[in-house]
């Protein structure tokens, strides 16, 4: 097995015509080594970011096979950032500010629209953004200084919007339980996104949160066919036990959402309303759903998966993706690149609407306090006389 490079192009490619979206070749032949090499992998290929010279691609030269190469592994590296919360301005959220405690994530959700973050590492938005992952140490100690600064104005912190925050190494690491136990103790508000059970882990942090007004969490579940999970998002919890989480945060009267995200045409959209039941039944009282975007390097990274695991349907879907982009595989505009436009995205938009009605889910949005926002007096400050 060699590896071959190629100058990267400098112009990416023109958008593919709505009839006919670009052909994506399979990555790897489909044989038991391949397979081996990526067990528990959401990515079938590794290919180089898009600020690299070269790309660079493994070829049969006839010396060795794949099974040769060595598995995927998850490997660590811990990096001390100088901040640790991160603004944005854009209207599509509903958050000015968030945290995410690990680069790269080893659920390996291969539609991840975060993927293309890792080639500002150096690294592949394929295998390496769920293999080769970044620990931010020192997190807790950043955002206890971020919000004792004098002019600090709470707000409403999200955590989980790029990379889960209990993604499987937060099990050892523990950079989200730190940052929680930061925020319980300056009464600062939180909104949390994951795909993880591991979240009922920290029920003793987020309930009395909660009772304060403190705290929300949203599960976001793609499907429920336990089959299709295990391929399309490898290592996140099953969708059974993302329902069971909803229900354990319910109980513990921690306000619980349900992310039906992303919404993937023609493979999970049609299971949005038993989704929404099913989470509803478990607890949730809040709902909300993103369409499929594929920036970047996505629309390869996901074309292959398609191809490999939904050949038929492989044109059909990417046909009603381009279809909400006005032709183009992901649009970045403001307004748009959440839900799409055009009439397919106009559909679900209603299936959504309708179905959240039937269920009584949305009627009483819970607004979490930043009134109660207090930064603690370190030991030994001077204490203030008004």
């Amino acid at each position: 097995m060699a590896r071959i490079a190629h100058q990267q192009s400098e112009a990416s490619p023109a958008p593919a015509a709505l009839a006919e979206p670009r052909i994506i070749r399979k990555a790897e032949p489909v044989a038991a080594a391949a397979q081996e090499r990526r067990r528990g992998r959401g990515a079938l290929s590794n290919p180089s970011g898009r600020f690299e010279g070269e790309r660079r691609e493994d070829v049969d030269d006839g010396w060795s096979g794949l099974e040769q190469l060595e598995v995927f592994r998850t490997e660590i590296t811990h990096e001390r950032p100088k901040k640790i919360i991160t603004r944005n301005e854009s209207p599509d959220i509903s958050f000015d500010r968030s945290i995410n405690p690990y680069r790269g994530c080893e659920h390996g959700c291969v539609y991840c629209f975060a993927r293309p973050t890792h080639a500002y590492m150096g690294l592949s938005p394929g295998l390496d953004f769920e293999t080769r992952l970044f620990v931010k140490d020192g997190a807790a100690e950043l955002l206890e200084r971020e919000l004792s600064a004098p002019n600090y104005q709470p707000r409403t912190i999200a955590i989980g919007t790029n990379t889960d925050p209990y993604q499987p190494i937060e099990k050892q690491h523990r950079i989200m339980r730190s940052v929680l136990e930061v925020l319980a103790r300056f009464n600062h508000p939180v909104g949390i996104v994951t795909k993880s059970a591991l979240v009922t882990r920290d029920i003793d942090l987020l309930a009395p949160m909660a009772a304060k007004g403190l705290a929300k969490v949203a599960l976001s579940i793609t499907t429920l066919d336990r089959a299709l999970a295990r391929t399309m998002e490898p290592r996140a919890s099953t969708p059974q036990r993302r329902l069971d989480a909803i229900r354990q945060l319910a109980e513990a009267g921690i306000p619980a959402q349900v992310m039906v995200a992303p919404i993937i045409p023609a493979v999970t959209d049609a299971e949005m309303e038993t989704i929404l039941r099913r989470a509803h039944e478990a607890g949730a009282r809040e709902a909300g759903y993103v369409m499929l975007r594929l920036p970047l390097e996505v629309e390869d990274i996901f074309g292959q998966w398609l191809l490999a695991h939904f050949p038929d349907k492989y044109r059909h879907v990417l046909s009603l993706v381009r279809s909400m982009r006005e032709g183009k595989a992901y649009d970045a505009a403001w307004g748009k690149r959440m839900t799409g436009t055009g009439p397919y995205a106009w559909m679900t938009a209603r299936r959504f609407e309708i179905a959240c009605k039937a269920l009584g889910l949305n009627q009483d949005k819970r607004r979490l306090r930043i009134d109660l926002f207090n930064a603690p007096q370190k030991p030994g400050a001077q204490l203030s006389l008004f």
